[in-house]
């Protein structure tokens, strides 16, 4: 049987830097997709592909 799966979300307020936000607009205006949407795919890349072996030397 079909089944409608929804994933499960947050809500969280973030203080982010005018021109950050600015930029993340322009950039989400020209791909067609929502601020929310490229939001989430840059942190996710951002997480992917940080260097684990560095930050964890410096704890």
């Amino acid at each position: 049987m079909f089944e409608v799966k929804k994933p499960e979300h947050i809500n969280k307020t973030l203080r982010l830097p005018l021109e950050l936000v600015r930029r993340l607009k322009k950039v989400a205006q020209d791909k067609n997709v929502s601020l929310n949407s490229l939001v989430i795919q840059c942190c996710e890349y951002a997480l992917d592909n940080l260097d684990c072996a560095n930050s964890s030397n410096e704890n």
